[in-house]
């Protein structure tokens, strides 16, 4: 059974300020439980129901010290989700550093403003189906952690090194070809693409920040065929990522 201080600390965690005083970030659901515990990313409790742990106790095994067993009833009161699943993780956020070496020899996503949260989650996902290691962040970007973006990324975020950076910074610091995923670029499909750089993804609504513009070695634009006003962030990064790996 949790204590009350527990059930606070846990909801505590819903909140970015939290997250970021105590490192700590919580993840659902029977996708998510069982990418996180087979990765490298640090667990230290696990609360779920009776029945989940019964169906999972290979996978629980050398993890029994980290197992919290709630009832239902205890798991809606620490949930993030509309629906709460059957088991609720508690991970330590990784302390990642950043490595020149693997910035440069490779394709990296640079987010600017992506404030949805399933957004960012699908983006994460993206990446890892794409194998794009790594993903900066604008400082004015969705937190990695918010339980919304774990959700949707769907286990991804245990093998995606998410960073917040300025994305001015990062250009300066890394010299690297900048591709930027605009309206009024190159054709992405007919274009001339790199298996290594920066990928620019704009705000879902404002597109790459104007500042940005001076970084910018190329713009690349998916081909309009229809009507539709513009493309989901996502759904767009999609497109672009399998671009390059074509």
């Amino acid at each position: 059974m949790l204590s009350k201080s527990f059930e606070k600390y846990i909801n505590s965690l819903k909140q970015k300020k939290y997250r970021i005083e105590y490192k700590r970030f919580i993840a659902e659901g029977d996708k998510i439980a069982g990418e996180l515990l087979n990765s490298n990313l640090p667990v230290e409790k696990i609360c779920a129901t009776p029945n989940w742990i019964t169906a999972n106790e290979s996978l629980l095994e050398k993890r029994k010290a980290l197992i919290e067993e709630v009832s239902s009833q205890q798991m809606k009161k620490i949930t993030a989700l509309s629906t709460p699943s059957e088991v609720l993780l508690l991970a330590k956020i990784p302390d990642y550093k950043i490595d020149q070496k693997e910035v440069l020899s490779n394709l990296n996503l640079v987010l600017d403003g992506i404030r949805d949260p399933g957004n960012l989650g699908a983006i994460i996902r993206i990446a890892d189906w794409f194998n794009i290691p790594q993903i900066f962040c604008s400082g004015d970007c969705v937190d990695a952690y918010n339980p919304k973006v774990i959700q949707a990324s769907m286990g991804s975020i245990c093998r995606i090194k998410v960073f917040e950076k300025n994305p001015g910074s990062l250009f300066e610091e890394y010299p690297a070809k900048v591709f930027a995923a605009t309206f009024n670029g190159e054709n992405i499909f007919q274009a001339q693409l790199s298996e290594q750089g920066f990928i620019i993804i704009g705000n879902e609504a404002r597109g790459i920040s104007k500042e940005l513009e001076k970084y910018i070695t190329k713009k690349i634009t998916i081909p309009q065929f229809g009507k539709a006003e513009s493309l989901n962030a996502a759904v767009a990064t999609g497109i672009v990522c399998a671009a390059f790996r074509k």
